[in-house]
């Protein structure tokens, strides 16, 4: 069936989405070449939006404005329209509506409708503008209407970046000291090169942290609001938690995308950094939320406790209800514990004061003695023989296999292996169960060498 025609106008960086009608009873004039589609009334002028068309199709993400002032009449213009070069105005589709449409939809979801339309440049190019409906709102997918092939994917919500400043991924790491302590949370208990200024992204501009990714849930009166999204505080003050959490949360997600996975939590994750005094954070996949405790050092401050929680969310969101046994709540710890080594890795050196494979150096600072402080490791000698029972104990068996996978395998390949093999595993699954899932997921990703790798890591535990 033949979808409805709408049209897009772009306006500055944003777009509005409306229904082709008719001229409104007394329009002004349209400019040749233009199309009326919207009039707007305010206490001073009325506003007259107009579409630029060539050859009787839109242009994309071009504009015209007209403003008549209503006390003197005067008119004003705001002129956005594009240079249209080398298309023939007697041009047609070569591909069928039905074509453009599917394709659309394998990228950016069920389409709702679509028109034939023009994209501007030299030479410009007779296209298909398709909307989609996604979960992530509306987007707009362009398709060349002479081979079919996508041009562009342009998401239609608006969202903006912002400014905050973090540890990255803690003050013991970036700093290279096992001496700091809290100190009861005073801003002189961390020197200033521990902060790093970063862009805060995809928020929804609201003014709060809040975006497609990650949502601070804690009282609204307790979270902090700016209308230019700036966001830097010290760790004395309880929204610098708040802006960790978002920022890490977010870049998590978006490594998760940039490895090609676009169903694996993708969506806002509810966040709670203040109001639990314990020295403890936790997930909770009944009302989907991460809580972090404020005992000891903060525990949002430390960007490994906060991936490690994040690594519960994004099991939870792969396997409903995962962990039913203590086999599988051991290989949810061991995942976490190497999720946060993983996303450490390309911000933190591996030196013998701050190893990678130790777990939220900063955060444990104030519950372990000697040096290097570590909440767990990841590359402990613990096999299976070793289990006791508890799953933090346990989880290092399987972390201790994941880390062999990433050093064998490298950084990418191993974090894409492991997320497409989870989908498979089961909530009660047994550690020799995802063990075979992963080593032959590995097979149908990179083939027998690398299956082989795998294998090897989960052997040298006695997983397999």
């Amino acid at each position: 069936m033949r979808l409805r025609r709408l049209i897009t106008v772009a306006v500055g960086i944003s777009a509005l989405v409306v229904p082709l009608v008719g001229a409104p009873a007394q329009a002004a004039p349209a400019p040749d070449g233009l199309q009326l589609i919207a009039t707007r009334d305010s206490l001073l002028a009325t506003h007259y939006w107009y579409a630029q068309t060539y050859a009787g199709h839109r242009v994309l993400d071009s504009y015209y404005v007209k403003h008549i002032d209503k006390a003197t009449g005067s008119v004003s213009v705001d002129d956005g329209r594009k240079t249209i070069s080398g298309l023939a105005a007697t041009a047609t589709p070569k591909v069928a509506h039905q074509q453009a449409e599917a394709t659309a939809g394998q990228r950016s979801g069920a389409p709702t409708a679509s028109e034939v339309a023009v994209l501007a440049g030299s030479p410009a190019t007779l296209v298909y503008s398709v909307l989609s409906r996604s979960d992530k709102g509306s987007v707009r997918t362009v398709v060349d209407a002479g081979s079919g092939a996508v041009l562009k994917v342009d998401s239609l919500v608006k969202e903006v970046n912002g400014t905050g400043q973090v540890f990255n991924p803690n003050p013991v790491a970036t700093l290279q000291n096992e001496g700091l302590t809290d100190q009861n949370d005073k801003n002189a208990a961390v020197p200033d090169a521990a902060y790093k200024k970063v862009t805060l992204t995809d928020l929804d501009g609201s003014g709060f942290l809040r975006g497609r990714y990650a949502v601070i849930v804690d009282d609204k009166n307790q979270q902090p609001h700016s209308d230019t999204n700036t966001f830097v505080f010290k760790r004395a003050n309880d929204s610098f938690e708040q802006v960790m959490a978002y920022f890490q949360v977010t870049e998590a997600q978006r490594y998760i995308h940039s490895l090609g996975f676009n169903d694996v939590n993708n969506e806002p994750q509810d966040l709670i950094t203040t109001g639990f005094t314990d020295d403890n954070s936790f997930y909770d996949p009944s009302v989907d939320q991460i809580t972090f405790g404020t005992g000891g050092v903060d525990d949002a401050e430390d960007a490994e406790v906060i991936w490690h929680e994040y690594g519960h969310a994004i099991q939870d969101a792969q396997v409903p209800n995962f962990g039913m046994t203590i086999e599988a709540g051991s290989i949810g710890e061991g995942f976490g514990d190497w999720w946060a080594m993983i996303m450490s890795a390309p911000v933190q050196r591996d030196t013998a004061v701050t190893p990678l494979p130790c777990i939220a150096d900063w955060d444990s600072v104030s519950y372990t003695d000697g040096e290097p402080h570590c909440l767990r490791r990841t590359d402990t000698d613990l096999t299976f023989a070793d289990r006791d029972g508890e799953v933090h104990d346990d989880g290092q068996i399987w972390s201790r296999a994941l880390n062999d996978i990433f050093r064998g395998l490298g950084r990418n390949k191993s974090a894409q292996l492991i997320l497409e093999a989870q989908f498979s595993y089961t909530p009660d699954t047994t550690m020799a169960f995802a063990a075979n899932v992963t080593v032959n997921t590995a097979r149908a990703l990179f083939g027998n060498r690398d299956a082989r790798t795998v294998q090897a890591a989960f052997h040298a535990r006695g997983i397999i």
